[in-house]
C-alpha cells in the first residue's frame, strides 16, 4: 500500500478507450492511474505495485472480472470497484459476494467515479489498522507490530502475513499459499513455502510473539 505521493490505482478495463478516459481522467484528479487490458496482467500488476484501490470491469477477455476480484480478495482487502453492463440485482449481488466494495453500471458519469474512488479511499482510510491478538497490521504504512515491537519483514514476508491474515483461524493448505501469494508458475519441487514461514516465525519470535502462526 502507498503512503506517500498521489494514491495509486489499477483500472483493468479490455477498452482501450474507456482505459484512456479513467486515466486521464483519475490522473487529473490527484490519483496515479495505470491501466490494464486483461485479467491476467492487471492480477499480475496488482501483486507487485499493491495499489490503494481497483476498478475492474466485468467483462474481460480472459479472466472474468468476478474471478480477478476473487483472486485479488483472497490476498488483499484494497477497495474493488466494480465496472459492469449488467443492470440486474442478481449481478449487483454476485459482485459483491466476490468482494467488490462497490459497483457501477454502464454507461457512467466520470465525476460519479471519481467521487466512489474518494468514498473507497476514506473508508480505507478508516479502518487501515487490522487488530489480532497482540500483531497488528497497518496497511496503510505496511508496518506489522508484535505488541510494542516492529516487525521487519520483507516485502514478499508481508504479503504472506496479511494473506494468512485476512481469515484468522483458517487453515491454508501449501497449494493455496503458493497460487495466492507466488502465482501458478512456482516450481513443484520449491521449499519457498517453508523458508518463508520459518523466517517470519524467526522473526516474531524475535519481537516476543509465539504460536502466532501455526
Amino acid at each position: 500500500m502507498t503512503t506517500m505521493g498521489n494514491p495509486k490505482i489499477i483500472v483493468v478495463e479490455d477498452d482501450q478507450d474507456i482505459c484512456h478516459l479513467l486515466k486521464l481522467e483519475l490522473d487529473e484528479h490527484g490519483f496515479d492511474a495505470s491501466t490494464y487490458q486483461t485479467g491476467m496482467r492487471g492480477l499480475l500488476a496488482i501483486r507487485e505495485v499493491q495499489p490503494d484501490l481497483v476498478i475492474i470491469d466485468l467483462g474481460l477477455p480472459d479472466l472474468s472480472g468476478a474471478e480477478v476480484a476473487r483472486r485479488v480478495r483472497s490476498t488483499s482487502d484494497i477497495p474493488i470497484i466494480i465496472l459492469t453492463a449488467a443492470h440486474d440485482v442478481d449481478t449487483k449481488v454476485k459482485m459483491l459476494n466476490h468482494g467488490a466494495d462497490d459497483y457501477l453500471a454502464k454507461p457512467f458519469h466520470l465525476s460519479e467515479l471519481v467521487a466512489r474512488v474518494n468514498v473507497q479511499l476514506r473508508k480505507r482510510d478508516n479502518t487501515k489498522v487490522q487488530q489480532l491478538g497482540e500483531l497488528s497490521i497497518d496497511h496503510m504504512s505496511r508496518q506489522i507490530m508484535c505488541g510494542e515491537e516492529e516487525v521487519k519483514l520483507s516485502p514478499r514476508e508481508y504479503q504472506l502475513v496479511t494473506y494468512l491474515c485476512s481469515q484468522p483461524g483458517r487453515v491454508y493448505s501449501r497449494k493455496e499459499i503458493e497460487q495466492n501469494v507466488w502465482g501458478p508458475h512456482l516450481p513443484q519441487s520449491s521449499n519457498v513455502v517453508d523458508v518463508h514461514i520459518a523466517n517470519i516465525r524467526a522473526k516474531l519470535r524475535d519481537s516476543g510473539g509465539f504460536g502466532i502462526i501455526r
